[in-house]
């Protein structure tokens, strides 16, 4: 299983020294990917959970591949309806030929409101944008050799039934996020029959789940995977393969802003986990 890592590219601690410092981090302890999150306009709505400074993804990813050797890159999740789908060919597949072939493209349809209106782009329209953009983008990368995307893998963000079947038309993964075990025991049935009613292969399973390690050991229903001491995170990335999990992105951001200016303590319990890694 492929470990990652949910690099905090907004808030009042984060700016380009920051940036490099979380990324030399997670390569340092050898997790395989980072991904960082999409917004462009940061309207009030999008403030209240993600204030600024907030770095375009494509632009981060571009910079860290250059500050980076090995650790992979994506986007969880970049928007797709915020920008015409040949752009986003072209961003993508340049940004993999840049950093030699280590980019994910986890995407989704988008929740900010006020964000699509302030881009002029129709919120109510955004699943249908989303799979036109999709299937655009697939176009683009077959038709054309000079986009050169070398297979830029990717992952479909949502929890819906149309989520569930845009991953399985287009995508390599689904990528649901900070979800519980129980549920995801739920829907991974759903996945496997949409693929089977559309006669297409189950795509694996990438989730972005909470990292919170806690003294105490946490119990009750709505215990998100990955909350608990080390030995429940231990056992739920090792349910998380039972599931069918190929890559399983950690997300130490607690909800707060504050904690951007001070990562030391997200960055020891990552620690934590690439030491169960090395100790198997």
């Amino acid at each position: 299983m492929r470990l990652g890592v949910n690099v905090p590219n907004f808030g009042p601690g984060t700016d380009p020294d920051m940036l490099r410092r979380w990324a030399l981090t997670a390569e340092g302890l050898g997790f395989d990917l980072l991904m960082i999150s999409d917004h462009v306009v940061i309207t009030p709505d999008v403030a209240e959970k993600y204030p600024a400074p907030f770095y375009e993804p494509f632009t981060t990813l571009a910079w860290l591949a250059g500050a980076t050797t090995r650790i992979g890159l994506g986007t969880t999740v970049v928007v797709l309806p915020y920008r015409h789908p040949l752009l986003m060919a072209r961003m993508a597949a340049n940004i993999n030929d840049l950093s030699g072939g280590r980019l994910v493209l986890g995407v989704g349809v988008g929740w900010a409101r006020q964000e699509f209106e302030a881009l002029g782009v129709a919120y109510e329209q955004r699943g249908r944008l989303t799979d036109d953009h999709l299937a655009a983008m697939a176009d683009a990368w077959a038709d054309e050799s000079d986009y050169r995307s070398g297979g830029v893998p990717i992952w479909v963000g949502g929890d819906s039934d149309a989520a569930l079947r845009r991953t399985v038309r287009f995508g390599q993964a689904w990528h649901p996020l900070r979800s519980t075990l129980p549920w995801l025991r739920e829907k991974m049935p759903r996945l496997r029959a949409i693929a089977a009613e559309l006669g297409r292969p189950t795509p694996a399973l990438a989730p972005r789940i909470t990292l919170r390690i806690t003294k105490d050991k946490l119990t009750g229903p709505g215990r998100r995977a990955g909350e608990g001491t080390i030995e429940q995170v231990a056992d739920d990335l090792e349910q998380l393969g039972l599931l069918g999990a190929e890559s399983v992105l950690l997300d130490p951001f607690q909800g707060d802003p504050e904690q951007t200016r001070h990562p030391e303590s997200s960055w020891e319990m990552l620690a934590a986990v690439a030491a169960l890694r090395n100790a198997d």
